[in-house]
């Protein structure tokens, strides 16, 4: 819609959520959020509605031939403008294991602790290991 070209055009666009599915043998996109346009009216469009993708015949088949392999979501990495279109560039993703998950648990709060101990340290404070005198 006319709205979201020109919001995409300024940049509120967040790609947070979204994901790409099949539905009917096309491609859709969903949970992309484009801000409202500032000087749209009533005519403005749904900022999470689902998105059409469009893509040849071969591209989707192409696409649909691994996501149905398993295991795997197709997800877009970014949104820019060729040749006055829009374009989303999409990646095939796969989730985490669990073992992987829990190492990036471990490194998160590894990495949560040091830097608590850098501001205490460079605040004064005594950290948890230091007695105060």
């Amino acid at each position: 819609m006319g709205t979201e070209v020109k919001s995409l055009r300024e940049g509120r666009v967040s790609l947070v959520d979204a994901f790409a599915q099949e539905r009917d043998g096309e491609i859709m996109l969903y949970g992309l959020h484009i801000a409202e346009y500032g000087y749209g009216t009533w005519t403005n469009h749904q900022p999470r509605r689902t998105r059409k993708l469009l893509l040849h015949r071969v591209e989707i088949d192409r696409i649909l031939e691994k996501v149905r392999e398993g295991g795997v979501t197709l997800v877009p990495l970014s949104m820019y403008f060729e040749n006055g279109w829009a374009k989303v560039e999409l990646a095939l993703a796969r989730g985490k294991k669990s073992w992987d998950k829990r190492q990036a648990l471990a490194e998160r709060d590894a990495n949560r602790e040091i830097a608590r101990e850098m501001g205490r340290h460079l605040k004064g404070i005594a950290g948890r290991d230091r007695r105060a005198r």
